[in-house]
């Protein structure tokens, strides 16, 4: 009975092994963490294989079995406890993280609160397992923004059951600066922890915010309170903190955001030299244009090319600098890699230009 129980095991263990390894890896995301872009060799099927060695093997499992909505699905599952590895299959999610975004600048009050209220979803249903699932990891590189502009919530490793608040953690799973105090051994980790990362994370994101706000710093001290009894008491109350928080006036504040967006490019931020030294620079753009003079050019053919003139020095300034989001056209410039983003910007400056020259080139060919 024994042996037959070893024996069932195995061809278990090896079913697993053998379907893991129909995925070929075809590029490397990040070495240092083990996770690859893997190809299913059958199905031709794109997914994110993953190798690591801090894991909860339960709530992978549990996870595949369960899927919710906001996290990656996980396809597969294989645990190598010679080595003490467990590989992961999940889908492949496209989008940016929202440390990009903050780098880029990529963010607004409106945009902050969907993405923080789509968390707390995402949460509201990890801590209604029984027992709770306690992310433990939430920060900027483990939220994804999708093409669609959904959040999506990455890496379980730190994750863990909540079982018994008595227990103190004995082992800092986590990243520095987002982990709560009793991460480090100064008490359990509960659902509370999870909101005390939500807190940092809200921090971190307005902080990037090119104005300052203080719209969100009340919530922000109550979830980042030392004494977990202090914070709120669930996502739940933390979502309805937040809805709350955007009251007419919140919502007044925001049209007069949305409205500085649309702003030209030095206007935004409201700060004076700002606004000095960009309205000189404009006044010199729009005076060189349109008091251009061209070679046997005159009358509305001398002011066509003014104009085009002028729209190519304007889209130059608006795509270098962003304006409302222009450089999301061009995925070069939304790059990680600032070489590659800055040679984006370049290479959609020219693009740009060229085409504003066709244009011009084909409404002179028609009118003139």
């Amino acid at each position: 009975y024994i042996q037959h129980i070893y024996e069932r095991n195995d061809i278990v263990d090896y079913s697993h092994r053998l379907s893991v390894s129909y995925y070929k890896t075809i590029a490397t995301l990040n070495e240092s963490h083990k996770i690859y872009l893997v190809q299913h060799q059958k199905t031709n099927k794109i997914y994110v294989k993953k190798i690591l060695d801090v894991y909860n093997k339960d709530i992978y499992l549990y996870l595949s079995q369960n899927h919710i909505c906001g996290i990656p699905q996980i396809i597969d599952l294989y645990e190598d406890e010679y080595k003490n590895q467990l590989t992961v299959i999940e889908n492949y999610v496209s989008g940016y993280s929202l440390e990009d975004k903050m780098n880029t600048s990529d963010l607004n009050i409106d945009s902050i609160y969907q993405y923080m209220l789509e968390l707390c979803s995402i949460l509201e249903k990890l801590h209604s397992y029984q027992p709770p699932i306690i992310h433990r990891d939430i920060k900027p590189s483990n939220v994804i923004i999708t093409e669609h502009n959904h959040v999506i919530l990455l890496d379980f490793n730190a994750a863990k059951y909540f079982t018994d608040s008595s227990a103190n953690d004995t082992v800092l799973l986590g990243t520095k600066g987002y982990a709560a105090p009793e991460q480090y051994g100064f008490g359990s980790s509960t659902p509370r922890t999870d909101i005390y990362a939500l807190g940092i994370l809200l921090k971190e994101l307005t902080s990037s915010l090119s104005s300052n706000t203080k719209e969100f710093d009340e919530i922000i001290n109550k979830c980042t309170q030392i004494n977990p009894a202090d914070r709120y008491q669930s996502v739940i109350e933390l979502k309805e903190a937040l809805k709350q928080n955007k009251s007419p006036m919140k919502a007044e504040s925001n049209n007069q955001t949305a409205f500085r967006n649309f702003l030209p490019p030095g206007y935004r931020t409201s700060t004076p030299w700002k606004i000095i030294l960009s309205s000189l620079v404009y006044l010199f753009v729009f005076w060189l244009c349109l008091s251009l003079e061209v070679k046997n050019t005159t009358g509305f053919a001398l002011w066509l090319e003014r104009i085009f003139f002028l729209l190519i020095m304007l889209s130059v300034v608006f795509i270098n600098f962003n304006y409302l989001d222009i450089q999301r056209f061009f995925p070069l410039c939304k790059h990680k890699n600032s070489l590659i983003h800055y040679i984006g910007i370049i290479l959609f400056d020219l693009i740009i230009v060229l085409l504003l020259f066709i244009i011009l080139f084909i409404l002179e060919s028609i009118l003139f």
